[in-house]
């Protein structure tokens, strides 16, 4: 039998825009913005995510998802309580696990297929990752989501995303936060703090600017890989940069 090729997103345009993305959420996207909700997921704004996402598949854009889990626990945060870290950032793990369930049934309600590749195995709930499989996935018009981050303590839900974007040949990383860019300050605390448009990743690091971890920031730059940070709050932005719109901030290595 013939073998089946599975073509990669590199240099290949769907409706004028990206091929396929590389979507990085926090869990904190899911708990909501309004009141003093921090904790747990917010049906409204799963809602909102997923129908964001679901409007950006039916343009005929691949999209695969990278979930935090800050909504229901933080290792790092853990860590510094009295958790031995690595112990802490397992159970951060499964925190994104049940992000990722929630979002691909939010994403069922939408029309949307998905599937969820956890880099911890979980086979009653989830699919182990396997690369070639999420890239049949991907090629079916499927959403993935890939949970547990990169399986190994001490590493972020960031350095996943850029792992897996580099693994996926997306054509971009998306960070989708509450922030519709990167500003040299937090905007929510100065009212002076000035949006970049275009920023390095070189400058990024020298700058510390607040965007990804810094593993994160080095493994794109080093795999050539294109990130554009902008707010899951603005209705449509998602579709918009998908579709090529410059949107938020990009941050390249070019």
């Amino acid at each position: 039998m013939p073998k089946t090729e599975i073509p990669d997103a590199d240099k290949q345009e769907a409706n004028g825009g990206f091929r396929r993305i590389l979507l990085k959420l926090s869990g904190e996207a899911l708990a909501g913005t309004k009141g003093d909700q921090k904790f747990g997921i917010d049906a409204a704004t799963l809602n909102s995510v997923c129908q964001e996402i679901a409007d950006v598949v039916k343009t005929g854009t691949q999209v695969a998802v990278v979930i935090g889990g800050g909504n229901f626990f933080r290792g790092i945060s853990a860590s510094e309580s009295g958790i031995e870290r690595a112990t802490a950032d397992y159970i951060g793990m499964l925190a994104t696990v049940m992000n990722a369930l929630a979002l691909q049934q939010g994403l069922k309600q939408c029309g949307i297929e998905a599937r969820v590749q956890s880099a911890i195995p979980i086979s009653p709930v989830s699919e182990p990752y396997v690369r070639l499989r999420a890239l049949k996935h991907l090629n079916l018009k499927r959403v993935v989501i890939f949970a547990a981050g990169t399986g190994n303590p001490y590493f972020t839900t960031d350095t996943a995303a850029s792992l897996r974007a580099a693994e996926m040949n997306a054509n971009i990383l998306v960070k989708a936060t509450k922030v519709d860019g990167v500003y040299d300050k937090d905007p929510m605390q100065h009212d002076d703090a000035i949006k970049y448009d275009v920023v390095s990743y070189d400058d990024v690091l020298q700058k510390r600017l607040k965007v990804m971890d810094a593993t994160a920031i080095a493994l794109c730059r080093d795999n050539s890989m294109d990130m554009r940070v902008l707010s899951i709050n603005e209705r449509g932005a998602l579709s918009r940069m998908a579709n090529g719109e410059p949107i938020g901030t990009l941050i390249t290595g070019r």
